[in-house]
């Protein structure tokens, strides 16, 4: 009896001692790995790299010296400015007054917060040419909110100014929708840690808060720059469309469609589809050393 006992032992050891195969083990989450990767390269090929392509393909239809003319010449220039330039500074003020609004959003309560958490999706959900009737409407001289600053010697529909306007009117939701969940998951312990160390509200905002939303700021600045430079619809109205002073690129590139120079036109687009990659691209660049240097400092 004993003998069968140890030697039960013995068969039963070397079993236990050897660890059970994991389960799963080289085998991914989800099925179908391979298909579902096919299946994605081909729908962003149809819907993203085939479009961009014609682009590429038709502007190599111009010569070197026409395609360096048509995307140098005084007038493009000067719309390239305008639109760059209002993008930068509306991606800019909706940085920080989205953080302000995200911030508003999700660390205060007051009455009617739900209203106002709906209203900051309209620009999504509004068409442009609507939105741009509209704030045609409100910042010419006979308009609410035009005749006000008329009083003061600011003219704003019909100008760059009402250009960048409505840059900031489309591009503010993007910040807001992108910091507002990460202000929401972050760690209030951090911050009453913080202030129990003897930190003031600067320095908690400086060294607890914002390298936390930082990221989130720049992907929601790279989207609102983005969606501000290839907007038509809700800056045309607005704009004044003045050759050299108003004019934006989209609408300039519409010009050409309309003339039947579609080369001069995907020439011009090519160009600032090459500009847009590259600034989202040092963007992207710049978040990711941001996350890694934070990931860095909690270690």
């Amino acid at each position: 009896m004993s003998v069968s006992s140890s030697s039960a032992v013995s068969i039963a050891a070397p079993q236990a001692a050897s660890p059970a195969p994991a389960a799963g083990r080289g085998k991914r989450v989800l099925p179908g790995f391979h298909l579902s990767l096919g299946f994605t390269i081909f729908y962003l090929a149809l819907i993203v790299l085939i479009p961009l392509s014609a682009i590429f393909l038709k502007t190599f239809t111009l010569t070197w010296e026409g395609f360096v003319e048509a995307v140098t010449s005084p007038r493009v220039m000067a719309s390239y400015r305008l639109t760059f330039g209002a993008s930068l500074i509306a991606a800019l003020l909706n940085v920080f007054f989205g953080g302000i609004v995200a911030w508003v959003l999700v660390r205060y309560r007051f009455p009617g917060k739900r209203i106002v958490d709906a209203l900051v999706d309209l620009p999504f959900a509004l068409p442009t040419a609507v939105a741009g009737i509209a704030l045609t409407t409100l910042y010419s001289q006979n308009g609410w909110i035009g005749s006000l600053l008329a009083k003061i010697d600011i003219k704003v529909a019909f100008t760059p100014l009402g250009v960048l306007v409505a840059l900031t009117f489309i591009g503010l939701p993007f910040v807001v929708r992108t910091v507002q969940p990460v202000l929401e998951d972050a760690e209030r312990e951090l911050e009453e840690a913080a202030a129990s160390l003897g930190a003031n509200r600067w320095q908690t905002f400086s060294y607890v808060i914002f390298p936390t939303v930082l990221p989130a700021l720049l992907t929601g600045f790279a989207l609102s720059f983005a969606r501000a430079a290839g907007e038509y619809g809700s800056v045309v109205f607005i704009a004044g469309n003045m050759p050299m002073v108003s004019e934006i690129t989209p609408l300039f590139i519409v010009t050409k469609l309309e003339q039947y120079d579609y080369a001069g036109a995907t020439a011009i687009a090519m160009a600032m589809l090459i500009v847009s990659f590259i600034l989202l691209l040092a963007i992207n660049l710049l978040q990711a050393w941001t996350r890694k240097r934070g990931r860095a400092e909690r270690v």
